[in-house]
């Protein structure tokens, strides 16, 4: 008797930030998003240097809790859904524990794109959405096999969800993502007339 078993799992944990403690404005946090990228002079010379379409805070600012209350309550309800997430991960953390160890902006405009890539020297990355546009682009997550694929046929189109070479989620605004870091991922071009706005994060292992 023969056995097909699928082995060395990819995880992705979306949720409603609500699920985990009291529910984020998101209009209060969508308003100081851009009333912070409107101050932010450091991170709009950065975006502007390093050709970034739209406007992070990635480069600049490292201090938005402290800025802003709502982001000190948001990081809260992230520290949650982080911990319900190592747990479903079943990490073995030696006494030690996983923490926030960045936070930033993100405004992508129309045509806007962020191309494919990782989060080096983190361990849990991840995206809560504060304003998406209909006809936004939603976020492209890349098989991590790829590279050893070699001479493999590509997936039919209609290839269930865990074989597939590409996986699209189009969150809604206070959905939350969270992902490995080593996770290849990259956000297609915004096709929206609107602004795509979000907060994204790393937590690493201390």
């Amino acid at each position: 008797m023969s056995t097909i078993r699928s082995l060395f799992a990819t995880r992705l944990y979306h949720a409603a930030l609500s699920d985990k403690g009291g529910p984020i404005d998101a209009a209060e946090l969508e308003a100081s998003c851009f009333a912070i990228a409107e101050d932010d002079e450091a991170g709009q010379e950065w975006c502007e240097t390093q050709g970034f379409p739209g406007y992070t805070s990635y480069a600049s600012l490292i201090d938005l809790p402290w800025r802003f209350p709502i982001f000190a309550d948001l990081v809260t309800v992230l520290d949650a859904h982080v911990a319900a997430f190592v747990e479903d991960l079943e990490f073995d953390l030696d006494d030690r524990k996983i923490v926030l160890e960045d936070l930033w902006i993100n405004i992508l405009p129309e045509g806007g794109i962020h191309t494919a890539h990782i989060h080096p020297h983190s361990v849990i990355s991840g995206t809560t959405y504060v304003a998406m546009p209909k006809g936004t682009s939603a976020i492209k997550f890349e098989d991590p096999r790829h590279a050893m694929m070699m001479a493999a046929p590509v997936r039919r189109k209609d290839a269930r969800e865990e074989l597939r070479s590409f996986i699209y989620e189009t969150p809604a605004v206070g959905d939350v993502l969270l992902w490995e870091s080593w996770l290849r991922h990259e956000v297609p071009m915004n096709m929206s007339e609107e602004d795509r706005v979000s907060v994204s994060f790393n937590y690493k292992w201390d």
